[in-house]
């Protein structure tokens, strides 16, 4: 009995350590908005900066793993080597084992000043940066309490039978021990959870240092599984970087444990105590692969390049965009009509979403031919509303319920949004970048790191309100739409800005202040019309009394009944 209670106690303490690791994570994310890209891919010179880059970032997000990830699908996309993809991974190992030796700090102490703080901040700040900062707050508390909980639940079985022996077993089959590290690493997705929760355990006592260690290191080869297992469904190309990872921290971590278990080297880490020696362990190895390695990773792309080559274009440049999801024989299927209007509004919105990618890279170059391919996509937005509208119209109602009706209507309403939103690309923001390159303008510094800023975060916004317009998940609907409100105040500093930079006699801005409000305000109205896929759901949910959307349904529904 007392073996099974430990088992939920620590069962329980190790969710609420996975749940506070992804909170800390979640909140820097949402308070850095899209900065991330812009970290890796500005390390572009060398790989020493793409090493710094991925401790920077691992530090940020509080997982290698999810760096290793990041850096692997922008490597996908190609903004970003192969080379400088496994540079920034190896850089975010190391990035991981600082934070693990700073969670491994005693802080008990500060935990309820985090919790309040945090809880303040979360529940009451109206700033989209000042709330996330409270998550991250709560999240480190939360992180020091499952560690507290991991040691109560720990302490009925300090002196049981049972601990000795697996400890014993396991002290005596290293390779065992290191096994079981890595497949606990694996299964809770987390490095610096799972070491974390090895530390606490030498710390209390319940298993010796040299099983300490033999975990630790199976740990570095479990989280390079993750990262190959979350990979699986990128590019073949890009799966070099977690293929390559795997193959360095897998036979750099066995040959760390036969090293230390070969020499008499664990006795003098003992004299830093059992769990700072883990800590140890951890970060010189880490270290070690990093300057052992960086300076070679470009031999090992080279023979993974030949077993995996880029993976064949099975589509011409003019079959990049697929044709209408419309499904002509179901409209007298309701399920099956919503279906298909669904998937063609979201290859609307994938157009869109291609259109304001390139946005500012045309404000810098000025290419013609990009500019006008972009402009033909608009046409293709159009006509896909057209097609909505004829698909809507042609629809058996009399077979259609209340709720399929309101659905068809918010569909077609978004889709008015998206072409609205490329009308903005090709009208507005276009044609902005055009004048740009004509007249030879430019933006000061400042102002040019505004624009970009901004319009990163409405890419940014335009991913998640796709994900909405397919999940429909009440918690993304309202981060849209307080994403929509920041927006609306980075744009209002952003102009006073500007119109401070006016009053000092800066000749540059001066000469672009134009272009500057004018992409400014097209920005902030590309924002506002993707987001619009937000109310209903919000509505629906009743976390929104009235929108500009959705004022009154039931007219709306009664206009419908008269059509």
């Amino acid at each position: 009995m007392t073996i099974l209670l430990f088992l939920l106690q620590l069962t329980g303490a190790t969710l609420l350590l996975l749940f506070a690791v992804r909170m800390v994570r979640t909140g820097i994310e949402r308070a850095m908005g899209p900065s991330f890209k812009r970290l890796v891919t500005g390390a572009k010179r060398n790989r020493i900066q793409g090493a710094f880059a991925g401790i920077v970032l691992a530090i940020i997000l509080q997982s290698s793993a999810a760096t290793a990830l990041l850096a692997t699908g922008f490597a996908a996309s190609g903004l970003i080597s192969i080379v400088m993809g496994l540079s920034i991974v190896l850089g975010a190992d190391f990035g991981s084992a600082l934070v693990i030796q700073v969670l491994s700090f005693k802080l008990d102490w500060l935990i309820p000043v985090l919790l309040a703080m945090g809880g303040w901040l979360f529940l009451y700040s109206q700033s989209i940066a000042f709330k996330q900062t409270g998550r991250i707050l709560l999240g480190i508390a939360f992180i020091l309490l499952a560690l507290g909980m991991i040691g109560a639940a720990s302490d009925p079985i300090k002196h049981s039978e049972f601990l000795p022996t697996i400890a014993s077993y396991l002290e005596s089959e290293y390779l065992t021990a290191f096994l079981v590290g890595a497949l606990l690493t694996f299964i809770m997705h987390s490095s610096v959870a799972a070491i974390l929760m090895f530390v606490t355990f030498i710390q209390l006592g319940l298993l010796p240092l040299s099983v300490g260690i033999s975990m630790v290191l199976g740990a570095n080869l479990g989280s390079a599984f993750v990262t190959l297992w979350l990979s699986r469904g990128m590019e073949r190309q890009a799966r070099q970087i977690p293929v390559a990872n795997l193959i360095l921290r897998g036979f750099g971590s066995l040959i760390a444990l036969f090293v230390i278990k070969s020499f008499p080297i664990s006795g003098i880490l003992t004299s830093f105590g059992d769990g700072q020696a883990l800590v140890n362990v951890h970060l010189i190895f880490n270290a070690l692969l990093l300057i052992i390695t960086l300076p070679f990773v470009n031999i090992l792309i080279k023979p993974l390049a030949k077993l995996m080559p880029p993976t064949p274009s099975k589509t011409t440049d003019g079959g990049l965009i697929p044709t209408s999801a419309l499904d002509k024989d179901a409209t007298d299927k309701p399920a099956l009509a919503l279906a298909s209007l669904r998937r063609e509004v979201l290859r609307m919105g994938q157009i869109v979403e291609i259109m304001i990618k390139p946005v500012m890279e045309l404000y810098q170059s000025g290419d013609i031919e990009k500019i006008k391919s972009i402009k033909h996509l608009d046409k293709g937005v159009n006509s896909s509303l057209t097609s909505i509208r004829r698909y809507v119209a042609s629809l058996n109602r009399h077979r259609m319920c209340k709720k399929d009706n309101r659905c068809a209507r918010e569909l077609t309403e978004y889709a008015i949004s998206l072409e609205t939103a490329g009308d903005i690309v090709a009208k507005r923001l276009l044609v902005l970048a055009e004048k740009y390159n004509t007249r030879r303008l430019k933006f000061s510094d400042n102002g040019w790191a505004e624009l970009v800023r901004i319009h990163e975060r409405v890419v940014a916004n335009t991913t998640l309100a796709f994900n909405v317009l397919i999940s429909e998940d009440i918690e993304s609907a309202r981060l849209l739409i307080e994403e929509k409100t920041e927006m609306a105040t980075l744009e209002r500093k952003s102009r006073n800005k500007h119109l401070k930079r006016l009053r000092s006699g800066d000749e540059i801005s001066f000469e672009s202040s134009d272009l500057h409000l004018e992409t400014l305000r097209a920005l902030k109205d590309f924002n506002s019309q993707i987001s619009a896929v937000a109310y209903p759901i919000l509505y629906r949910s009743g976390q929104l009394l009235e929108t500009r959307l959705v004022e009154n349904p039931e007219l709306g529904d009664e206009i419908e009944k008269s059509n």
